[in-house]
């Protein structure tokens, strides 16, 4: 199968061409339903209940491709007052094996509400297909600065020091609530896509649930966000979307960078004048 590509289609119909077990991880962040309500790909369900039901048939083959390891990662809002998601989380986790629900923070709040508290955040619901799943937990650690650290070493419980110290040097070990900013307009990241994520927090999802080498599929690719996380990671990938103004916006984003401007040829050095001349016989 051939990675590092995206494929223009729909993520169900495009799902079902791919061989069983073959990605170690997947990263979707779908339509929301209804909460991105000047977005025609988000209101396009007549309602929740098919909303629901279309989430059911492409989750199952997503499902179906992860591998008995992997991880699949899936991407939710709640409305200023719609409720779908925690109703498709319900769905989705008494069918699949549930795994985590993770809390993206996205530090500032968004549709600011009269009546009740500024939502700030985000969910991630994470299933898996087996009993056992590859998770490296060292690889998101988060670093302690140096004056924690040494306030962590005078802690007189710890006898060990030469282990704590490498346990406080390697990092905090990553809870699952992801306080990672949300992409303002001018931010450099930005690329026209209403609900992208950014590439710091893809990458987490990404560091923690495979090896280099490893194919991430991503069943909306929208922006590219999680294609350029995987390349910068030396993950295989493999995207699926459908709006041709977000895949050009992708492709785009993941052309090679222009090389290096080439050295210029180096001047042809002329021998050193000889006292002899050379003359034709």
């Amino acid at each position: 199968m051939k990675t590092n590509r995206i494929i223009q289609g729909d993520a169900l119909a495009e799902l079902k061409k791919l061989p069983a077990a073959c990605a170690q991880s997947i990263i979707a962040d779908p339509p929301y339903f209804n909460v991105l309500e000047d977005e025609a790909w988000d209101t396009q369900w007549k309602s929740a209940t098919a909303y629901v039901a279309w989430c059911e048939k492409w989750v199952a083959e997503a499902m179906r491709v992860l591998r008995d390891d992997g991880l699949c990662f899936i991407f939710g809002q709640l409305g200023k007052r719609e409720h779908t998601f925690l109703h498709l989380m319900s769905r989705l986790a008494l069918q699949h094996q549930y795994h985590d629900l993770i809390i993206w923070d996205r530090a500032v709040g968004y549709n600011e509400r009269r009546d009740s508290f500024t939502p700030q955040y985000e969910m991630i619901l994470v299933l898996r297909r087996g009993d056992e799943v590859k998770f490296n937990k060292d690889a998101v650690r988060i670093p302690y600065d140096a004056a924690t650290i040494q306030a962590y070493m005078r802690d007189p419980r710890y006898k060990d020091k030469k282990a704590r110290r490498a346990h406080l040097e390697a990092g905090k070990f990553a809870t699952n609530i992801l306080r990672i900013p949300s992409l303002k307009g001018l931010s450099k990241e930005k690329c026209g896509h209403p609900s992208q994520k950014p590439i710091g927090l893809i990458e987490k999802l990404i560091e923690s649930s495979t090896d280099p080498g490893d194919l991430v599929i991503d069943p909306f690719l929208g922006s590219g966000t999680t294609a350029a996380a995987a390349r910068n990671l030396e993950r295989k990938w493999l995207g699926i979307e459908k709006d041709s103004n977000y895949l050009n916006i992708a492709r785009a984003r993941l052309k090679p960078a222009p090389s290096a401007e080439p050295p210029k040829a180096a001047k042809a050095v002329r021998p050193p004048k000889s006292s002899v001349t050379n003359r034709k016989s």
